[in-house]
């Protein structure tokens, strides 16, 4: 590890700074599209036209990297991302900030796949477990990072904008200036979705619902901080619960989830986060029990897409694994997609608290759905299932497929120690 991070430590560094851009623009369009009078529609247009670029750019993204290769590209959409957070204050406009959402979260999902593609090359069959791990910590680290520089400057000027701009324009320096090779470039030929849907109903409509979860998480949350009134500093600390409750839930529920039917496991946690939700839809004024909510919601909704993946893995052979990564990623997005969407509509209908009903919903759509899969068909026994591999929902199919292959190759030490244990 040693080794890797020294051969990584550009990487990670430039892409923990572009965590910080993205997560401070993220929040600081919901403030200023409150200041400038949008309506709750336009900002949740705004919020959902990220997610749109996200799934173009995963797609459109590895035939730019073979034809121009991974620094040009990565330097070039670092560029794009530079620019248009600059002119978002310049152009109020929502139809003008749709357009920039679009393309900034093109440009972020074309950085992802650069960046992990580049760090999985950089990595042996031995450390590539814990390099995912170390870049899922440097993201989490940024977008946590990102809610506390919001609070320092006026958000009303310029200053907050040219901040991510800045460091997202520096991001990519210590990549360019590292002597590390690029990798060649390659992904696996993805799942037909009836072969996907097939194989394990569960995963493609869990990853479905799930990205409308995180998409109100990481696009409407701002939204719905300002419509209910909160400052600046209470907003950036709501928004940083649901960050942390997903880094102290992560991990411990992997480790719960390698032991027992996962699909009991994905119930109960989408049933403790549509609690949590509800909380959040009662605490009304009550600052505290918005932050608990945040917490929880936040760490019982964003593993679940490891498990989600996990889950799906359980009901594939080890070779068909890495080809499901990028089904699942383009259910998710489509998701994505639609949760900021349905998220505006329900804040309109409803007020600022249909941001939590929503969330109730699909989380408690989710828990009944996993319910109703293990009367379906039987469990694989728990020494067949595969490894919980976590993984981040703001990773592209390149990091989903590696977190794949990690599941393949612990699986299969398993297998061997198990097999020698008996000799």
């Amino acid at each position: 590890m040693v080794e890797f991070f020294k051969g990584s430590w550009a990487l990670l560094l430039g892409m923990m700074l572009l965590m910080i851009g993205n997560g401070m623009h993220g929040t600081l369009l919901g403030i200023r599209g409150e200041a400038a009078g949008f309506s709750t529609f336009e900002m949740s247009m705004v919020m959902s036209a990220y997610f749109v670029g996200f799934l173009g750019g995963s797609r459109m993204t590895p035939e730019m990297i073979r034809r121009v290769g991974h620094v040009r590209v990565f330097a070039a959409l670092a560029s794009f991302i530079s620019a248009v957070l600059i002119m978002y204050p310049t152009f109020q406009n929502p139809i003008a900030w749709v357009l920039g959402r679009v393309l900034i979260g093109f440009c972020f999902s074309g950085v992802y796949v650069t960046a992990e593609s580049w760090l999985n090359n950089a990595a042996t069959n031995d450390t590539r477990g814990k390099a995912l791990s170390l870049y899922m910590m440097v993201q989490m680290i940024g977008i946590v990072t990102a809610q506390g520089l919001v609070t320092l400057p006026d958000p009303s000027g310029f200053v907050l904008f040219v901040i991510p701009s800045v460091l997202v324009s520096i991001s990519f320096a210590p990549i360019l200036l590292s002597i590390s090779p690029t990798p060649a470039f390659d992904t696996t030929k993805p799942m037909t979705m009836r072969e996907l849907f097939g194989n394990s109903p569960l995963g493609v409509l869990g990853m479905f619902m799930l990205g409308g979860v995180f998409s109100a998480q990481f696009g409407m949350s701002a939204v719905f901080a300002t419509r209910a009134g909160l400052s600046v500093g209470e907003l950036s600390l709501f928004i940083a619960s649901f960050y942390v409750g997903a880094t102290l839930c992560q991990y411990p529920l992997g480790w719960i989830s390698d032991r027992m039917d996962r699909r009991v496991l994905i119930m109960f946690v989408a049933a403790i986060g549509c609690v949590a939700a509800v909380v959040g839809f009662t605490a009304g004024d009550n600052y505290p029990m918005l932050l608990i909510s945040a917490l929880f919601i936040g760490g019982f909704s964003n593993p679940l897409y490891s498990l989600l993946i996990a889950h799906a893995n359980d009901f594939l052979e080890y070779e068909d694994m890495a080809a499901a990564s990028g089904g699942l990623v383009f259910v998710n997005g489509l998701g994505a997609i639609a949760g900021p969407l349905i998220t505006g509509w329900a804040m309109d209908v409803i007020g600022p608290q249909g941001f939590f009903i929503y969330l109730a919903f699909l989380l408690a759509v989710l828990g009944i759905y996993a319910g109703y899969r293990t009367t379906r068909r039987s469990a694989p026994a728990v020494e067949d299932t595969g490894s919980y591999t976590a993984v981040m929902p703001t990773a592209s199919p390149v990091a989903v497929e590696v977190a794949q292959e990690v599941a393949i190759e612990t699986a299969l030490e398993e297998e061997h120690e198990a097999e020698a244990a008996q000799e």
